[in-house]
C-alpha cells in the first residue's frame, strides 16, 4: 500500500509530509483549498503528465516522492527485477520537475524512464476521479477482472498454457516447411556438392597428415640425391675410360707389385692398398644399400600432391578450411536427407499444430461458457449495489465477443467489455461514455465493492464520488467506501460528511497566506478537530451545537 508521500514545491505546497495506513483516508476542505494538488503531486509520482505550471512561483524545480510497501508477490516485483532494478519491502516512485516543464523520474533512486513509473504506478494505484477515471475505464483490465470474480485463474492459465503450446507448434512447423522451401531451392547444386563432396570423401585430419608425409618424402628425395653424388664419386664418372678411386687403388698396388725382389718397402703400402680398397668397397656397398633404401616413389609423391590439390581446391570452391570439408560434407547431406523426408516431417508437425489448436480451442471454449455464467453472476451483485448509490435505473451489461482467430491469445478466444446504460431502453455504451462524472464514480465504486477481492492494485483513489448526492445516498456511498477499505487501502476526496465520518484516517486540506503567498496545508485531525470539521461540512460557515450533535451521529 502507499505509505506515504512527500510533496516538495508544488503549486501551493511549500512541504508537505503525510503519512497513510491502510483502510478508508478521507481528504476535506473548502472548495478551493488545493485538494486536487494532492491528487495532481500524487499523478505526478505514478507518472502522469508534467508540467512548468506546477512548480511553486519563484522555485526552480518541485518534486513528489510516494512510498509503498511491497509485498514480495506483487506484480510490480516482476517488472523491478525485469529492468534489472534491486526490489526491496519499500518501493519509492519520484519525480522531479524543473521550472521548464521538464522533468525526471527515478525508481528507488535510480533514474529511470517516465514510462516505466507510469507502467508501475499503474499496478499500484488506480484513480476515480470526475473528469479522469483509470482502471476499470479501461476496457483492457476487464477480462483480468471478470476471471478473477469468477475464480477462474485456473482455467485462464490452463487456456495460456494451451496457447503456447500451439504457438510453439505453429513455431516447428512454420520452420520445417522455410527449411524445405530453402532445401527445393538449391536441391539441384545441394544434391550436385553433396555428390562432389562424397566422390573426395574427405577425412579428419588428412591435409595435415598429407602434409607432413610430403614434406618427408621430398626431404627423402634430398637424402637420396647427396648419397647419389657420394656414391658417383666411388664409381667410373663417364664411359671413356675415367676411373673409380677403387679401380685406381688397384691398379697402384698392381704397379708396386711388379717392383723387383725382394721389395721390403712395398710390403706395407701393399697392405695400406689393399686395407684402402676393402674399406673403399664397403662403403660403396653401404651407399649403394642406402641409395635403394632412400629412393622415393615418385608416383607415390605425385598422388599425395594431387589428393592436397583435390583438397583444398574444394575448400576454396565452397569457402571453407580443408578441415572443414567433413563437416560441410556431413551437413549438406543432412539438409538433402531433410529434403528427402521433409514432407513425412511436414505433415506429422502439421498434425502436431492441428490437435494444439484443437486443445487450445476447448480450453478457450471452457474458459468462454465459465466466463459467461460469471458475467451474469457480476451483473447481478453490481445491481444490488446500484440502488442504494441513487442508480436504480443504471445496469452493468458484460458484453463477451468471440475474437478473430488472428486476436486469439493467452487469455482466450474472447473480448470482455463492461458497458453501462442509466435508463431503461438505453443501448449500452462504454462506461466512461454513457455515464456523467459523479454516475460514473459511483458506478465504479460499485464495481469496486464487488470486485475489491480480485483486484490486482492495492491502493484506490476516489475524487469526490459523492459529487450531487447527499442523506441516504451519501451514506451508502460511505458504508460501500468502507467496505472496499476492508481489502483495499482507499483515498477518497469528499465533501460529504456522511463519507467523511466512515474514514480511519481524516485529513483537512486548508488554504491560507504566509508572509504574502498563498499556502496550501495539509493536517491530520484527531477525534475533537474531526468532530468541528463534521460539524462545519454539515452546518456551514457557523458550527451549531445541532451540527456538532449530528456529527456525533455520524460518528457513533
Amino acid at each position: 500500500m502507499l505509505t506515504s508521500l512527500a510533496i516538495r514545491d508544488i503549486v501551493l505546497i511549500e512541504r508537505l509530509d503525510l503519512s497513510l495506513g491502510a483502510g478508508l483516508t478521507v481528504l476535506t476542505g473548502e472548495t478551493g483549498a488545493g485538494k486536487s494538488i494532492l491528487l495532481d503531486s500524487l499523478g505526478l509520482a505514478l507518472g502522469q503528465r508534467a508540467e512548468a505550471g506546477m512548480v511553486r512561483t519563484g522555485q526552480p524545480q518541485g518534486s513528489v516522492a510516494a512510498c509503498f510497501h511491497l509485498p514480495a508477490d506483487h506484480p510490480a516485483q516482476a517488472v523491478l527485477a525485469e529492468q534489472g532494478i534491486e526490489a526491496e519491502d519499500d518501493l519509492v516512485l519520484r519525480r522531479v520537475v524543473q521550472a521548464d516543464g521538464r522533468s525526471r523520474a527515478f525508481v528507488n533512486d535510480q533514474a529511470v524512464g517516465v514510462t516505466l513509473l507510469r507502467r508501475l504506478g499503474a499496478l499500484l494505484v488506480e484513480v476515480q476521479g470526475q473528469h479522469d477515471q483509470v482502471g476499470l475505464a479501461d476496457p483492457g483490465t476487464h477480462g483480468g477482472l471478470l476471471d478473477a470474480f469468477g475464480a477462474l485463474e485456473g482455467r485462464r492459465n490452463a487456456v495460456a498454457e494451451a496457447f503456447r503450446e500451439w504457438r510453439g507448434a505453429e513455431r516447428a512447423l512454420k520452420a520445417a516447411q522455410e527449411a524445405i522451401a530453402q532445401a527445393q531451392r538449391d536441391e539441384e547444386w545441394l544434391r550436385h556438392a553433396v555428390e562432389e563432396l562424397s566422390a573426395l570423401a574427405p577425412a579428419e585430419g588428412e591435409e595435415e597428415a598429407l602434409a607432413e608425409e610430403r614434406q618427408a618424402m621430398q626431404q627423402g628425395e634430398r637424402r637420396a640425391e647427396a648419397v647419389a653424388a657420394a656414391l658417383s664419386e666411388l664409381q667410373p664418372r663417364d664411359r671413356r675410360g675415367s676411373t673409380s678411386p677403387s679401380a685406381a687403388l688397384r691398379n697402384a698396388a698392381r704397379a708396386l707389385e711388379r717392383l723387383p725382389a725382394p721389395n721390403e718397402e712395398a710390403t706395407p703400402i701393399l697392405a695400406a692398398l689393399g686395407q684402402a680398397q676393402d674399406a673403399l668397397a664397403e662403403a660403396e656397398t653401404m651407399l649403394e644399400r642406402l641409395s635403394a633404401d632412400l629412393g622415393p616413389d615418385p608416383r607415390r609423391l605425385e598422388q599425395v600432391e594431387e589428393r592436397l590439390f583435390a583438397l583444398r581446391a574444394a575448400g576454396r570452391k565452397h569457402a571453407v578450411a580443408v578441415v572443414e570439408l567433413p563437416g560441410l560434407l556431413q551437413s549438406l547431406t543432412g539438409r538433402l536427407a531433410a529434403l528427402d523426408a521433409g514432407a513425412e516431417r511436414a505433415a506429422a508437425l502439421e498434425q502436431a499444430a492441428s490437435a494444439a489448436r484443437a486443445a487450445y480451442v476447448r480450453a478457450a471454449g471452457a474458459l468462454t461458457a465459465a466466463r459467461t455464467e460469471a458475467a451474469r453472476r457480476l451483473e447481478k451483485a453490481v445491481a444490488q449495489e446500484l440502488a442504494p448509490l441513487k442508480l436504480e435505473r443504471a445496469r452493468l451489461h458484460i458484453e463477451i465477443a468471440a475474437r478473430e482467430e488472428r486476436a486469439w491469445a493467452a487469455d482466450g478466444q474472447d473480448r470482455v467489455t463492461f458497458l453501462v446504460t442509466t435508463n431503461p431502453g438505453q443501448k449500452p455504451g462504454a462506461l466512461d461514455k454513457i455515464a456523467s462524472g459523479g454516475e460514473l464514480s459511483r458506478l465504479m465504486l460499485a464495481l469496486k465493492v464487488v470486485l475489491a477481492r480480485g483486484s490486482p492494485v492495492p491502493t484506490l483513489v476516489f475524487d469526490e464520488v459523492d459529487s450531487g448526492i447527499g442523506g441516504a445516498t451519501a451514506a451508502a456511498v460511505g458504508d460501500r467506501l468502507a467496505r472496499v477499505a476492508e481489502r483495499l487501502q482507499v483515498l477518497v476526496v469528499t465533501h460529504s460528511p456522511q463519507v467523511a465520518a466512515r474514514g480511519s484516517q481524516h485529513w483537512r486540506v486548508a488554504k491560507g497566506v504566509r508572509g504574502d503567498r498563498a499556502e496550501t496545508r495539509v493536517e491530520p485531525l484527531d477525534a475533537p478537530a474531526r468532530r468541528e470539521e463534521l460539524a462545519r461540512m454539515l452546518a456551514g460557515e457557523t458550527v451549531t451545537e445541532a451540527a456538532r450533535a449530528a456529527a456525533d451521529s455520524l460518528l457513533r
